[in-house]
């Protein structure tokens, strides 16, 4: 079983959006995942809400994320997706422990780059594999990154910070998506957001393919990063 830990002390890094876009997509090839819901807001909770019949099995906690696990593995679960607190609560904490790897979106700005080190150090003290994902980006021009997402990517490199080598681009679908109960993947014909969306969860499966067949999680997952 895999487990996907959404983190990130600031708000509006787009846990939520994140969590809810690649669970959908998850979703629609297994059928075999849960979502949990660890943030007070209830972001997570009342997208799927709005799916009606075609809502994906969900969990609302407060604590005890490691016995949502375990009973999630012993009725077959694949894939379990927290979205957490934009906080340092002690739950946030334990969905970093239960974790196979923690995501931490952060968008390319000084506020969020500086945030992004407390979520950073948890897991790292957690032992748990992690990978910043540059979220909410400006769009590339002529397949070139933009200079705040370029200068994110360094910085983030220097303190030797796992990144994806992708970016999730600032695109009004991904919200009228969520709005209409929807992920980006049934959602209009987007097809750079639903290709950015896919690109991400095929390097999430890499790397928990990784971290599942190595000694040393840490170094190998950097390697698959």
């Amino acid at each position: 079983m895999n487990v996907l830990a959404f983190a990130s002390r600031k708000g509006g890094a787009g846990k939520s959006t994140l969590a809810a876009h690649l669970a959908v997509h998850v979703y629609r090839r297994t059928r075999a995942c849960l979502l949990v819901d660890d943030d007070p807001q209830g972001s997570l909770t009342l997208w799927n809400e709005l799916r009606a019949e075609y809502a994906l099995p969900s969990k609302t906690v407060k604590r005890g994320i490691a016995d949502i696990v375990k009973k999630a593995e012993r009725n077959g679960v694949e894939w379990i997706f927290i979205d957490t607190a934009p906080n340092t609560s002690v739950s946030v904490m334990e969905a970093i422990e239960a974790a196979t790897l923690v995501i931490i979106p952060c968008r390319p700005g000084l506020f969020d780059i500086d945030a992004v080190q407390e979520t950073i150090a948890f897991a790292r003290r957690a032992g748990t594999p992690y990978a910043v994902v540059i979220n909410g980006a400006p769009p590339k021009r002529q397949e070139i990154e933009a200079p705040a997402v370029a200068s994110a990517r360094s910085q983030l490199t220097q303190w030797e910070v796992p990144v994806w080598g992708g970016q999730i681009t600032h695109r009004a679908s991904l919200s009228l998506a969520l709005g209409k109960a929807d992920g980006v993947m049934d959602y209009m014909s987007d097809h750079c957001a639903a290709a950015e969306i896919a690109g991400l969860w095929s390097a999430i499966e890499k790397s928990v393919k990784v971290i599942h067949g190595a000694r040393n999680k840490a170094v190998m997952h950097r390697v698959a990063a």
